[in-house]
């Protein structure tokens, strides 16, 4: 069984949670979501706490139990604090710019790459970093590594798109390598 969903979860004061036929619903004030709830879940909200058990022992059961516990926690950040992630782009004549619904990137190929930008989404480019925020954070972690794919770091010169804080681990080119030897 899981560890943390033997921990409740506290509700923020502005955030009311409901529930659906077999969804629960998160509003807050940044906005609403809502999460599909999970076969052998119990979910009993007592006060401004939310409790998790399972009903039956089955292994299938225990790890929808854990699932379910940190989709709830995430949502439960997500509508009072959100989720963002900074992508860094790295390269010469490397660019971003965000065009009505789309998110324009001019990273070196014979033609600028269009990506939609999701409904719920909100994309900011400063210079030569992008912000990606929204309340969900699958969404929002999906959305910066669509970006992150389309020009991935390469090991010699570190070109690319980054997400802030990366590592990227340099490789020796061939002149540096035969002076090795």
């Amino acid at each position: 069984m899981s560890r943390l969903a033997k921990k409740p979860l506290n509700i923020p004061a502005q955030v009311t949670v409901d529930f659906q036929d077999h969804a629960v619903k998160v509003d807050g004030p940044k906005g609403s979501l809502l999460i599909p709830k999970l076969d052998g879940v119990e979910i009993t909200i007592t006060g401004d706490q939310i409790f998790l058990q399972a009903i039956n022992s089955l292994k299938q059961t225990k790890m929808n139990l854990g699932t379910m516990w940190s989709l709830l926690r995430n949502s439960l950040e997500g509508v009072t604090n959100g989720f963002s992630k900074v992508l860094e782009i790295e390269g010469v004549g490397y660019k971003a710019s965000v065009e009505g619904k789309e998110l324009v990137l001019k990273i070196g190929l014979s033609h600028p790459v269009r990506l939609p930008i999701p409904e719920g989404i909100d994309i900011k480019v400063e210079k030569n970093e992008i912000t990606v925020s929204g309340i969900d954070k699958q969404l929002v972690g999906q959305v910066a590594a669509n970006i992150r794919k389309q020009k991935k770091p390469e090991p010699y010169l570190g070109k690319g798109i980054r997400y802030k804080g990366e590592i990227i681990r340099r490789k020796a080119g061939k002149k540096a390598g035969a002076a090795a030897k």
